[in-house]
């Protein structure tokens, strides 16, 4: 008699358990199949069409003279049949970002109305984040319009199953994805670094954008870096060289790179292929001499070990968390891969969008622009260093990103604007302004600079016409609008447990998504830099 009075109980708990695991399998699937049905060139000429197309002038580079970096989030609607190949994957832009600055922390505020980080990366993030609120808003109203359907509990929201997203760059994120092995060709205008510390190499050839805006603000870096060019009648083929060849490598005990030229075992996946499993031993191209390494200017954060800054491949240590570089204003801004390989565990919604969703935002795949890159740079980075992570909290972990790159190269790219002025007298420089572009009815586009709307002046700071768009507190504004336009008995159960005003107070009642970040935190970011929340307690 007990066993039958709980049977149906049991049942229904077997019953929710299988529908979950049979949910999370269709997702996969569809993601699979839709992954497969479009390229990397695909998704790099979407973005770079809706940049040249969509976005107006203000706030692009001046031409023949700056450069910037370009990031976006592309919607992929996989709802097409797989089998049939008359069917089309559906591709959209959703966000777009450009940006190659970031504030020192003596100019950041505790009124969240400046941005602290306007890397391009980071511009498309938050333009996503604009986004998916506004999809909220309106899957209160019209569910059939928007990308979430309901979810199981009261006030929740999940991602409807034929969807998922596609983050592009135009160049390798800051930080540990740009550590990367380089060659010695015969048409590159640099020599490697020589044993005394002293070398010849331009700063032209190093991966990292940001050592290059290190340059042109003087700003202290070392000496082997700062360099005149070679003069060579040569063109620069170091981009070339690696956007053609995949590097492989491992690491060692101590974080360095270690380096094969058993060309006799060399590979090399087809361009725009997806990264694969970390090689034991790496290997080089037949008849290629790896002589150094790419470098990034992003700094190793406090507590961790620090870069050797030996000549050559040791260089620097790699799997490291760093910083952004300031103009000798140290910021407190993760490095890009940092922060990608962070949205890979905990979503790229942030803390306010759990208080809504069931499970995090994710990325499904990565596209990387024509750039020297190495794909088991980037799985090292985005991954591997994630990889060990466990206990997370129901619907987070770690992602099997995809990772491919495109041979398609961005017109306002550091390499494209070099290109067409090499004969040219004078430096070209990074473009001070970032644009914010998001998929929303209202004010979808915004452009900053130095943090702030273009334009504001000393006077109008501290008001809303200064603001940029993502900045905290506007996006705190647009999740108290998604809050009042909700009924209270219709509001997800954090909301309703306890009266909370501050963003600092929402943030941290968002509970799934806290667990999560300590956790990560504890077993594998234990050094990240963490604003204090003094900064956070804006209403």
């Amino acid at each position: 008699m007990e066993v039958s009075r709980y049977l149906p109980l049991l049942l229904l708990s077997v019953l929710s358990i299988f529908q979950d695991a049979l949910s999370d399998l269709t997702q996969m699937e569809a993601r699979a199949s839709a992954q497969i049905m479009w390229t990397a060139d695909e998704i790099a000429h979407l973005c770079y069409t809706h940049y040249s197309t969509r976005l107006p002038k203000q706030g692009k580079p001046e031409p023949d003279r700056e450069w910037t970096l370009l990031a976006a989030v592309v919607k992929v609607n996989s709802a097409a049949d797989p089998k049939d190949k008359s069917s089309q994957v559906t591709k959209e832009v959703v966000s777009m970002g450009t940006g190659t600055k970031c504030i020192g922390l003596s100019k950041m505020r505790k009124s969240g109305d400046i941005l602290n980080d306007s890397h391009a990366e980071v511009i498309a993030k938050r333009s996503f984040q604009r986004y998916l609120f506004h999809q909220l808003r309106t899957a209160v109203s019209l569910p059939q319009d928007s990308i979430f359907m309901p979810g199981t509990k009261t006030g929740m929201w999940k991602l409807k199953q034929d969807l998922h997203f596609v983050f592009f760059s135009s160049h390798t994120p800051c930080g540990d994805s740009s550590i990367i092995p380089m060659l010695e060709g015969e048409d590159q205008p640099y020599s490697p670094v020589c044993s005394d510390g002293v070398s010849s190499q331009s700063a032209e050839a190093i991966s990292d954008p940001v050592v290059l805006e290190n340059k042109r603000k003087g700003e202290e870096i070392p000496a082997h870096l700062i360099t005149k060019r070679m003069r060579t009648e040569s063109k620069d083929l170091s981009s070339e060289i690696l956007s053609e060849i995949a590097m492989h490598y491992s690491t060692g005990k101590e974080g360095s790179l270690q380096i094969s030229a058993d060309a006799s075992n060399s590979s090399s996946p087809a361009n725009g292929s997806a990264a694969g499993p970390a090689t034991t031993k790496g290997t080089v191209p037949v008849g290629a001499k790896v002589v150094d390494i790419y470098r990034t200017g992003a700094k190793c954060v406090p507590g961790e070990a620090g870069d050797t800054q030996k000549p050559g491949v040791k260089y620097h240590q790699v799997g490291l968390l760093r910083v952004k570089p300031g103009r000798g204003d140290r910021t407190c801004s993760m490095s890009c891969s940092d922060k990608l390989a962070r949205w890979n565990v905990l979503g790229c919604q942030g803390a306010l969008l759990m208080h809504f969703l069931e499970e995090p935002v994710y990325l499904a795949a990565l596209v990387i622009g024509k750039c020297p890159y190495s794909p088991e740079a980037m799985k090292r980075a985005l991954i591997d260093r994630c990889q060990h992570v466990s206990s997370l909290p129901r619907g987070f972990q770690v992602q099997e990103l995809k990772m491919l790159q495109s041979d398609l190269l961005f017109e306002h790219s550091h390499h494209a604007v070099q290109a067409k002025r090499a004969n040219c007298p004078g430096k070209i420089v990074p473009c001070g302004a970032a644009i914010s572009w998001s998929a929303i009815p209202e004010q979808p586009l915004d452009v900053t600079c130095n943090g702030f709307r273009q334009g504001a002046t000393k006077k109008n700071i501290g008001s809303p016409q200064a603001r940029s768009k993502v900045c905290k507190v506007e996006l705190f504004n647009m999740f108290q609008n998604l809050i009042r336009s909700i009924s209270e008995n219709k509001q997800p159960e954090s909301l309703r447990v306890k009266k909370l005003e501050t963003y600092w107070e929402y943030k941290v009642a968002a509970a799934s998504y806290q667990e999560a970040w300590k956790t990560l935190q504890k077993q594998a970011f234990g050094s990240w830099i963490r604003n204090s929340p003094d900064y956070q307690q804006f209403k």
